[in-house]
């Protein structure tokens, strides 16, 4: 990769790592599942009057925009407001790759290497590992929640895989117009009217620049850079730069919310990125074409 290039996939994990960060920060001006569909109306809105139609089958846009926006991210800023601090959100929500590849061996029948396998044994070790430490300091339920929602993401990647969308950003941008009524919906249902109406009326600068960073930067600049760097480079290149993201989600925690970084959680981090890396590392090999899809599967919020 070029510098230039490999500075701006440094910049979209280090967006997405601060990501969990800013998810924190407007949970406290929002409910999570109005937050999380504020978020997707913003990003989609505006984009899809300029991109046009998605340039894959629509059941795809559907399916993907259900289990990633709504489950995925519902599951995500409903975890996060129980209880599941930034820094270990951003960690245990990597474990998609192992769900991912778990589902891409059942439904689309695809053979794991060897160091796949091995990747997911220590990745689900680092799993365990925060499981039987309490989720160290995060309540169970919560953590649960969160795990469900990686679970969800590795639904959305196979689907992804099989649809194998040209353009990213445009996908990406159709899949968070899908988000938006559902997730509407169920925050009328379970958080209340009386409830999403009062955040709306007391919303701040930092509400709005919480909606602004998760919908522009995050999303919009995120998935565009990450879409025009798969179709220069193929995905083995820039496949370990996803690896980046938990690292800097715990960092920017640890700085900015004074989350604490300690011997079991960091052993647990070693794993999981560890695990990570043996499933996203692998060997050029003939069939690139189809690889730039597979990377979706390792990118971030």
């Amino acid at each position: 990769m070029s510098p230039r290039h490999v500075l701006l996939a440094v910049a979209v994990a280090a967006v997405w790592g601060i990501n969990f960060v800013v998810i924190e920060v407007g949970l406290q001006d929002f409910p999570p599942l109005l937050f999380s569909a504020l978020r997707f109306l913003f990003a989609a809105v505006p984009a899809i009057f300029l991109l046009g139609r998605p340039r894959v089958a629509w059941r795809y846009v559907i399916a993907v925009g259900l289990a990633l926006g709504v489950a995925k991210f519902g599951l995500l800023f409903v975890g996060m407001d129980h209880g599941v601090p930034a820094g270990l959100a951003s960690l245990v929500l990597q474990s998609q790759v192992v769900f991912t590849l778990l589902f891409a061996m059942l439904v689309l029948r695809e053979r794991p290497r060897r160091t796949q396998l091995v990747g997911i044994a220590v990745a689900c070790a680092g799993l365990l590992l925060i499981v039987l430490d309490g989720g160290l300091s995060a309540p169970l339920g919560a953590l649960a929640l969160v795990i469900a929602a990686a679970a969800c993401w590795g639904v959305s990647n196979t689907v992804i895989r099989h649809a194998k969308p040209q353009d990213t950003l445009r996908f990406m941008v159709w899949v968070s117009a899908v988000a938006v009524v559902p997730l509407l919906g169920l925050s009328l249902l379970t958080e209340g009217p009386r409830v999403d109406l009062d955040a709306l009326r007391g919303i701040d600068l930092t509400g709005v620049g919480a909606l602004a960073y998760l919908s522009f930067v995050a999303t919009l600049f995120g998935f565009g850079v990450w879409g025009f760097l798969l179709r220069v480079y193929d995905a083995s290149t820039v496949a370990p730069f996803s690896l980046l993201v938990p690292v800097v989600g715990m960092a920017a925690a640890w700085l900015f919310r004074g989350e604490a970084v300690g011997l079991q959680q960091g052993i647990a981090a070693a794993l999981i990125i560890g695990g990570m890396a043996c499933t996203v590392l692998r060997r050029r090999t003939r069939q690139q074409a189809d690889s730039s899809e597979w990377m979706l599967t390792k990118s971030a919020v």
